[in-house]
């Protein structure tokens, strides 16, 4: 990976909370959801453009690859085949839904 890569990782990574609430906000990631490669790469873009940074598509996909990695060696991501994982993030549990009138 190259150093302005390597920068946008390491920015990714430290800014993880933020970053994960962002693809949250933007994608249906909720925990024990699948989330596939190609929406994290887009999500990856999208973030970076929001903060002014503009990255290549090949580029993107290099950060993605770093940063799934990452993820996967956190436990937050479990990997179920080449093109997507598992999100193991329980912070993102929806609401057991309940009678509003008990």
């Amino acid at each position: 990976m190259d150093k302005s890569a390597s920068k946008y990782f390491v920015q990714l990574k430290n800014d993880q909370t933020i970053f994960l609430n962002f693809l949250r906000a933007k994608y249906p990631l909720f925990h024990n959801s699948n989330f596939f490669f190609r929406d994290f790469h887009y999500g990856i873009k999208r973030y970076l453009e929001k903060k002014g940074i503009f990255v290549s598509y090949a580029k993107s996909e290099n950060i993605v690859k770093e940063l799934s990695m990452y993820f996967e060696s956190q436990g937050i991501f479990i990997r179920t085949n080449d093109l997507g994982w598992k999100i193991n993030y329980p912070e993102f549990s929806t609401q057991v839904p309940g009678d509003p009138f008990k």
